[in-house]
């Protein structure tokens, strides 16, 4: 602020304003008692006159006592001027600090790619919450083989590859419980044939429905929100959102987290040979490593090695749990500096789906991982057998064992049995008192559908009919059967979502009628959703009254739980450590 020309002004006529502001406390007069101000004479009292009995009560005047006086009170002031100094200068550094802060932010979340979180419509709906108002949490997690740049080709090779869209080599679903005390990481192999449903590109363009490709290439058909749509298809699982990540940003994680530890039994070449051209180029000596940069790649990477494509997704889930170790030992989730230097790196790693691309939203997610114990993290591979169209090349699931995974995920049922008694099976989701009273049963008009096809089985022939008529024995005179609708993995009444409390009564009527639970009905959010219907899912394929299938903790199918403290190795490529050819 500029001087003014008349002595005094500015000087006095803002110390209200100061005091005001809390700046003050004598902060600007402090030179008066002194006589101290700047450029200014010594004030004096008239000739001759004697102190004021004030003045003398102050130690003032001019005599040597009030002199003295006014030196200590100078004194005084002076400290407290220092010190209020450095107050407003350490609030001006913060201020600044946070302004630093709130850039490096805005600059975090500029380096986060975003996508929307699905390419088509699965029809599955978020899982009821449990009596406590959670719900489960869902993440994809993605690896593109994409080399749509010169860093992604020196990882992966193929450079003829560069302008072709990329697969999804790698797909996980990360599932944390609704209690947030266990979590699973399921894989399916990136060769398995599945239903990929109807997508849409980011650009608008459209891909058909298939029944006859590997899931990898559902990345092509649609992005990465076509992969969750697919998935979501498949299991009848609410996928929250989707991550995905390159070679580029694998090599990169592993760096910032300093390696992640892994096992070979015996040394690992991973090379092309006179029978099977290719490999990732991995070579381990026997034991335990620390990997990371290109070689974490690489292990990622590996399937001849370790023998086949279920066996490399038990290599990847060896790692995401190395992984997870690390970012405890290091607590990741609590040191700022820590925290600094993965946002950094993860920022710039992940592709993400819209309604997680912020740097908070991140985090946030993060959180809800932090307390999950390792020995309550699963691993697991979903059971395959050849595809009979082409059994050397592909992959097919084995139903009954992904059913039985589905229906853990779906009733956020533990896949590990470590553990309370209480938590070995969910909490019954709370029943709530209808607001407003369900109509007489004969007066609520029910469509059946027969969507017991929703895994993936032929359908069970009449459903439908057989159902309407158990609706109309039981008092639902305008049950009807319809050949319309989809499949389903789950059982499920939907109402009209404009209908409101009115609806949802008459839903729970019919719901209670055939034993389902309250966490079956749902309300439709299509804007031409007329009338309750009755969907009749893959898990209910006989029978007129609903029993929930039976689902304990730990009860996966044989051959899915795939955690292991360290990785056989094919003999082809078996290395001694010492030959280089």
């Amino acid at each position: 602020m500029g001087q003014s020309s008349v002595r005094g002004e500015g000087t006095r006529k803002r110390v209200p304003r100061a005091r005001e502001l809390g700046w003050d406390d004598d902060l600007h007069g402090a030179g008066e008692a002194t006589g101290a101000q700047d450029g200014a004479p010594e004030e004096e009292t008239e000739a001759g006159s004697a102190p004021t009995r004030a003045e003398r009560r102050r130690g003032g005047g001019t005599g040597p006592s009030g002199r003295a006086a006014a030196r200590r009170r100078a004194k005084k002031t002076g400290k407290r001027k220092v010190l209020r100094w450095s107050a407003i200068t350490l609030s001006l550094l913060i201020l600044g600090t946070a302004g630093a802060g709130y850039l490096y932010y805005e600059h975090l979340n500029g380096n986060i790619r975003g996508g929307s979180r699905a390419g088509g419509d699965s029809g599955v709906k978020r899982a009821a919450p449990n009596a406590l108002g959670d719900t489960p949490l869902n993440i994809l997690l993605i690896g593109s083989d994409s080399r749509n740049d010169e860093k992604n080709i020196a990882l992966g090779g193929g450079r003829d590859d560069k302008n072709r869209k990329p697969l999804a080599d790698v797909q996980m679903l990360l599932h944390i419980s609704a209690d947030r005390k266990n979590a699973s990481i399921i894989s399916i192999p990136r060769d398995t044939v599945v239903h990929i449903p109807e997508c849409k590109d980011k650009d608008g363009t459209s891909y058909a429905a298939t029944d006859t490709r590997p899931i990898n290439e559902s990345l092509q058909r649609g992005g990465p929100g076509c992969t969750l749509t697919t998935w979501e298809s498949l299991t009848g699982v609410y996928i929250d959102h989707w991550m995905m990540v390159d070679f580029a940003g694998v090599v990169a994680m592993a760096d910032e987290v300093g390696g992640v530890p892994v096992c070979v039994k015996t040394g690992v070449w991973d090379r092309s040979t006179a029978s099977q051209h290719g490999g990732s180029g991995l070579r381990l000596t026997e034991g335990s490593h620390e990997i990371k940069g290109e070689q974490a790649l690489q292990w990622l990477r590996t399937r001849h090695a370790f023998g086949s494509d279920q066996n490399r997704a038990k290599a990847q889930h060896m790692y995401m749990n190395g992984m997870m170790k690390r970012l405890q030992e290091q607590n990741a989730w609590t040191d700022t500096s820590r925290l600094t230097g993965l946002a950094e790196t993860a920022t710039k790693a992940l592709q993400v789906s819209d309604e997680i691309r912020s740097v908070k939203k991140l985090y946030d997610l993060s959180m809800q991982f932090k307390n999950v114990k390792l020995d309550r993290l699963t691993t697991a591979t979903v059971p395959t057998v050849e595809y009979p169209q082409r059994p050397k090349e592909w992959l097919q699931l084995v139903p009954s064992s992904a059913d039985k995974m589905w229906s853990l995920l779906r009733n956020d049922v533990a896949l590990d049995k470590n553990g309370d008694p209480a938590d070995a099976k969910p909490k019954p989701s709370k029943t709530t008192k209808p607001k407003k009273a369900a109509e007489a049963p004969s007066s609520i008009a029910v469509t059946v559908v027969n969507g017991t096809d929703g895994d993936g089985q032929p359908p069970a022939g009449g459903r439908a009919k057989k159902m309407a008529t158990a609706l109309q024995d039981k008092g639902f005179t305008q049950a009807e059967p319809t050949q319309e609708g989809e499949g389903r993995k789950d059982t499920v009444v939907t109402y009209p979502k404009a209908s409101g409390e009115q609806g949802k009564a008459n839903a729970q009527s019919v719901a209670k009628a055939l034993g389902l639970p309250d966490s079956a009905v749902r309300p439709d959010t299509a804007a031409d959703a007329q009338g309750i219907t009755l969907i009749v899912g893959a898990d209910w394929r006989e029978g007129d009254t609903y029993k929930k299938p039976k689902t304990e903790a730990g009860d996966l199918p044989q051959g899915a739980d795939d955690k292991t403290d360290c990785m056989d190795v094919y003999s082809v490529y078996k290395w001694d450590g010492k030959s280089k050819n």
